[in-house]
């Protein structure tokens, strides 16, 4: 079973998006934070993480760099706000498979994530 790191400081975009995924079978975990996250990251070593780009403490970059060192092959999802195209740029050249800015739709993020796990 594959597993989805959900990164976001918002509680409800983090229920939505466990939802979405638990539905498709994914093993499902939640982080509120970087220090959360890159936590969770070196105990299960998630196939993929939807992060997001704004939180307090580390950003989402700093967050993506230690997960790229932690697990190289590790598929990344930046979400960020409509706007943030330099951070977007940067993430990219970071590592990060694909990004999607907020208000994003869940279905399309959902077929993302199946495609980068497919098989």
């Amino acid at each position: 079973m594959k597993t989805v790191l959900i990164v976001d400081d918002q509680i409800g975009i983090r229920l939505l998006l466990n939802e979405v995924f638990k539905k498709e079978g994914f093993h499902t975990l939640m982080a509120a934070n970087g220090k959360e996250a890159i936590q969770k990251a070196m105990e299960t070593q998630p196939n993929l993480v939807l992060l997001d780009m704004r939180m307090p403490g580390m950003d989402g970059i700093e967050i993506l760099k230690s997960l790229k060192e932690l697990q190289k092959e590790i598929h990344v999802i930046m979400m960020t706000a409509y706007g943030e195209l330099d951070l977007i740029e940067e993430s990219i050249d970071s590592g990060a498979a694909r990004y999607f800015t907020k208000p994003f739709d869940v279905f399309e993020i959902r077929d993302a994530v199946k495609q980068l796990l497919r098989d």
